[in-house]
């Protein structure tokens, strides 16, 4: 069977929609249950048995044997959250008990890194692991990806097959729990929907327009098909990054999302919240060889692709994947 933690969330509700989608039933989904404004990401999805992530580490070490995989896509993921103590327990300690668990255990584990841990991205946005340990990211959530990334690669114990997967900006369906952490398509497409406009933050960096900070967008179907392929084939052991390889404007996103309501385009620009300035990156751009090498071959979404069916099939209606 397969372990999914994280499920009630975004991306960990989407990969197990993935599995039921490729007759996958036999599923065991891991998180924080209690939360009713998550309910829908998992009520309807086919799994055999949910565990509250208190309680998995002691039932995963109890039940290792019937394990053959696990998407480890659980994390505490807000960018703006400063207190250390959180990421070293629900990002890095909770991680290496599953990592151990998994290479113990012999296991294939894919779990979660981020492409925060580039920071600012003096280094370039490669996926070389020997980069890894030169890499500064600008915020604790990044840090605590970086540091587990670095731990494991320091590990002589490992799962049979693993996958770090640096997500880039990831948007789609099952986010509309996530706040102001949401994507900036779910923001735009509420923000047209009450005032008929869209804001956008102004650049506060010599060389970027306003709205024209350039991120990689990735929709969130081409991230599970991803993981749905590493985990199959099982290729080689590594760090990758999981993005289109192509960065796009935050401006593209919200025209793009104006286009797909069929309404008249109307962006204005706000001043940056001051807490997150001088922490918030102005490029970033996957390198995208190294996934390449090993065979995934399917076409990414484009933006224009992924913004229309994020908008048209899912938040019109607020539907669910």
């Amino acid at each position: 069977m397969k372990i999914v933690t994280g499920a009630a969330g975004f991306i960990g509700s989407c990969m197990v929609s993935k599995l039921n989608q490729e007759k996958e039933k036999d599923i065991i989904i891991v998180d924080d249950f209690s939360r009713q404004d998550r309910k829908e990401n998992w009520e309807n999805k086919q799994y055999i048995k949910k565990i509250d992530r208190k309680d998995f580490i002691e039932w995963f070490k109890e039940n290792a044997k019937d394990v053959d995989g696990v998407f480890h896509l659980g994390a505490r993921t807000d960018t703006t959250e400063f207190d250390w103590d959180i990421f070293l327990e629900l990002n890095l300690n909770y991680t290496k008990d599953i990592w151990n668990i998994c290479a113990d255990n012999k296991i294939p584990m894919i779990y979660a890194s981020s492409a925060a841990t580039y920071g600012a991205g003096e280094q370039g946005y490669d996926d070389d692991i020997n980069k890894i340990p030169l890499l500064k990211p600008l915020n604790p959530y990044g840090k605590s990806k970086q540091e587990f990334d670095i731990w494991q690669l320091q590990q002589d114990n490992k799962p049979s097959f693993w996958a770090g997967l640096k997500f880039f900006n990831v948007y789609g369906p099952n986010e509309y729990h996530k706040k102001r952490m949401a994507s900036v398509i779910l923001h735009s497409f509420e923000q047209i929907n009450k005032e008929g406009k869209v804001s956008l933050f102004r650049s506060h960096k010599q060389g970027y327009k306003d709205g024209w900070q350039l991120r990689d967008f990735v929709y969130v179907k081409d991230l599970v098909n991803i993981m749905y392929f590493l985990m199959k084939e099982q290729p080689k052991s590594d760090i990758y990054n999981i993005g289109t390889g192509k960065a796009r404007s935050f401006y593209d996103l919200a025209d793009n999302t104006f286009k797909s309501m069929e309404k008249q385009t109307n962006i204005e620009f706000v001043d940056m919240p001051i807490d997150i300035r001088d922490k918030y990156q102005y490029f970033t751009e996957a390198k995208m060889a190294k996934l390449r090498s090993v065979g995934y071959n399917k076409t990414f979404y484009t933006l224009e692709e992924g913004v229309k069916d994020y908008v048209q099939n899912y938040l019109i209606g607020h539907r669910y994947f």
